[in-house]
């Protein structure tokens, strides 16, 4: 069933924006749980069919997570003595090849659904992120929501920010200045965000260091707190504007972390010079 289902279980990923890596056993001699040519997509928490189970599959899902979690993008190959190395009954030797498929997204969380968001949302569906948009007013939501962006009404915004994965980025551009503040201090005080941004006038900025510090926050971690957020050769005011200087920095911002990944830079870099 799998091989008739593969193609679309791949395309149902690809359209969560959902890591994934293939699992292809492309030889097998002598007695394997399955032969050449048996798939499996692993994803960081789930599974798609099977490779035969046992200590084969254990390390194979193992290898591939490794991958996922480490974001490697290059094939990886496997060769496995069953009954040698792995201890299984089988005893035969099988080939197995590990492939990310689904390029992997950065996790974006948008809180507000004014016009600036709704113009800069059409704009970041169609670069690598996964986008949570988060607003306490369901009638600001578009009725038709763009691929990869997943609407949350919330009637608390602040504590959605406790559920969000590790390293994401973070943009907050709500109707209420105090309601920002309260997201501030909650994104402050996880200190994993990979970018962290706050729409606002530089007085805005003045004003939120001011009570942050109050509530404890050093110059270390409000420097990681870009506001006013955006490009800034870019001046213009228009929602359209402002959206495409945002997403020009966040494109900054995820290709500095790349190359940090390849020793190149650190995704800080992009955070101060903007802050």
């Amino acid at each position: 069933m799998f091989k008739d289902n593969w193609i679309r279980t791949l395309a149902e990923l690809e359209q969560k924006g959902e890591p994934c890596v293939m699992v292809t056993v492309v030889e097998h001699k002598g007695s394997t749980p399955r032969d050449s040519g048996t798939k499996m997509l692993v994803t960081e928490i789930g599974c798609y069919a099977t490779i035969g189970g046992g200590h084969l599959e254990y390390k194979a899902l193992e290898l591939a997570r490794q991958m996922l979690s480490s974001g490697e993008q290059q094939m990886r190959i496997e060769r496995f003595n069953l009954g040698a190395s792995l201890g299984q009954c089988c005893g035969g030797m099988a080939t197995i090849t590990l492939e990310p498929v689904v390029r992997p997204r950065h996790h974006l969380v948008l809180f507000g659904a004014g016009h600036v968001a709704r113009a800069l949302v059409h704009i970041l569906a169609t670069l690598p992120f996964r986008i949570t948009w988060i607003d306490s007013r369901a009638e600001e939501f578009p009725d038709t929501l763009p691929e990869g962006v997943t609407a949350l009404m919330s009637e608390d915004p602040v504590d959605e920010v406790d559920d969000q994965p590790a390293g994401s980025y973070y943009l907050v551009m709500t109707h209420n200045h105090q309601l920002d503040l309260e997201l501030c201090a909650r994104i402050l005080r996880r200190g994993d965000a990979r970018y962290f941004g706050v729409i606002g006038s530089r007085t805005k900025r003045k004003r939120f260091d001011y009570r942050l510090k109050e509530r404890g926050f050093d110059d270390a971690a409000l420097a990681s707190m870009i506001c006013p957020i955006g490009l800034p050769e870019v001046t213009g005011k228009h929602p359209a504007e402002i959206a495409v200087s945002v997403a020009g920095q966040l494109i900054a911002a995820y290709q500095a972390g790349n190359a940090a990944a390849a020793g190149e830079a650190s995704p800080a870099t992009i955070q101060a010079e903007h802050a």
